[in-house]
């Protein structure tokens, strides 16, 4: 395998939700140092600190209101509308900046949000990439010597992305999907300046250009999803093509294996109870095994032990019933990549994991929270990466249903090949400027 020479690069990242660091993981092993939050690393002056705090817990407890039928859903709509993101059809001039994008200049201008950072990073001159906007304006604004890239989480954007004036910005992006690229060319972005990447997933997922490791795990997670052989018999001369040795040696690797994953803002943790009460019979009869991801919320992790314990679960939890809390979200971020390595269905909301169907993982979505998951989803149906849930209390019916009849099987096998999944590696041959050989090429939807 070709491996590319090192260039380092600062890599920044914010603390608001899990999106933005998860896709500053997938970029780790270029980091200069470790990567950095931009609103809490050491030495952070205390006001720019503030600032970055009452956003935060704004965001993170009007989505956990979110669910609320009244007072919860008015509050996240109005909150949601600010960063709303315009239909794409008719193409027109969308280069006007919204009323966002002004509040955030006046945020860096007027009151030197990021300032003290870009001063510090400045004394490198290396290539500054951020996965939120704020830090890369930020770092224009202020003077800072080397390129300064984006990296954009989501398949679709508003205009907050770009900045006032594109044209005489020097702001480089790296897009996730083709409608990234396209809609950032009607928020007046130079095409030049625009790089079709696909989004940066964790290189222990993929395992260099060839994907070795990727077509091993999807080989032994199609055995489990495809029981009856309906799918394989169907398709078998096109894995064995693709997937080579890895897809003929018998016998599976792990039990049929649910991951259920809760986002940062911890919006959706009674959907995990409900499907780990659904599924009781199913765990206790050792027919799935289920992993349900509190991220950094002790408080959730906690629920979900309880809930199991009162369901007569509690001798299952640590084999057939994870519970994943961490203390920090790198461990989070790191470890999590780990445990899709053995996980055969992903159920989460059409957040940045999204674009994890490239791994070849069938992704069960959750209700969109936001207009940019709306987007997500739109594209995950797209590339047929994933389905709507039905109803969550039924889920030993429908799941096991979509099991059976190889229907997951294929949701896998069309996210692995219509999905990009080489985002990292196509970003540090930019960076590089060195040529790679890779086995697939994001499409662009």
């Amino acid at each position: 395998m070709k491996h590319l020479s090192r260039k380092k690069a600062w890599i920044v990242s914010v603390n608001l939700g899990y999106g933005h660091e998860r896709a500053a993981f997938g970029l780790a092993d270029l980091a200069e140092g470790k990567i950095i939050t931009a609103n809490h690393y050491p030495g952070i002056p205390q006001q720019e600190k503030a600032l970055w705090l009452r956003s935060q817990k704004l965001y993170e407890t009007i989505s956990r209101l979110q669910p609320l039928p009244l007072i919860g859903k008015a509050l996240f709509g109005v909150m949601d509308h600010f960063q709303e993101i315009d239909p794409f059809y008719p193409r027109r001039d969308l280069r006007k900046p919204n009323l966002q994008l002004h509040e955030i200049q006046h945020l860096v201008e007027r009151r030197g949000l990021g300032k003290h950072l870009i001063e510090t990073l400045s004394k490198k001159d290396i290539p500054f990439i951020s996965t939120f906007f704020l830090p890369a304006f930020s770092a224009e604004y202020h003077g800072y010597p080397g390129d300064i890239y984006i990296v954009i989480c989501d398949a679709d954007i508003s205009r907050t992305w770009a900045p006032i004036d594109p044209k005489k910005s020097r702001i480089k992006y790296f897009a996730p999907n083709g409608r990234v690229v396209e809609r950032l060319k009607l928020y007046g972005v130079p095409e030049e300046r625009i790089f079709l990447t696909g989004f940066p997933l964790p290189k222990l997922l993929i395992d260099g250009p060839e994907a070795t490791t990727l077509k091993q795990d999807l080989a032994a997670r199609i055995r489990n999803l495809d029981p009856q052989n309906i799918f394989t018999q169907k398709y078998i001369a096109t894995l064995q093509h693709e997937l080579g040795a890895a897809f003929t040696k018998p016998g599976k690797t792990h039990p049929l294996t649910l991951t259920f994953s809760v986002g940062g803002a911890g919006a959706q943790r009674q959907l995990g109870l409900d499907l780990l009460q659904s599924l009781r019979k199913k765990i206790l009869q050792k027919k799935i095994r289920l992993n349900l991801e509190a991220g950094t919320r002790k408080l959730i992790a906690d629920q979900f032990i309880k809930s199991a314990k009162d369901l007569g679960l509690k001798s299952l939890l640590g084999s057939w019933i994870n519970v994943h809390y961490y203390e920090d979200r790198p461990t989070y971020f790191k470890t999590f990549a780990k445990t899709l390595r053995t996980t055969d269905i992903l159920w989460t909301k059409p957040s940045e994991l999204s674009f994890y169907t490239g791994a070849g993982l069938p992704i069960i979505i959750a209700p969109p929270i936001g207009s940019q998951e709306k987007f997500n989803q739109v594209w995950l149906e797209m590339v047929n990466g994933g389905l709507r849930q039905e109803d969550p209390r039924y889920t030993d019916e429908w799941l096991f249903d979509w099991v059976n009849s190889g229907g997951l099987a294929r949701f896998a096998w069309s996210g692995y090949i219509e999905a990009p999944t080489h985002g990292a590696y196509r970003i540090e041959s930019i960076l590089t400027g060195q040529e790679v050989p890779l086995s697939k090429l994001p499409l662009i939807v």
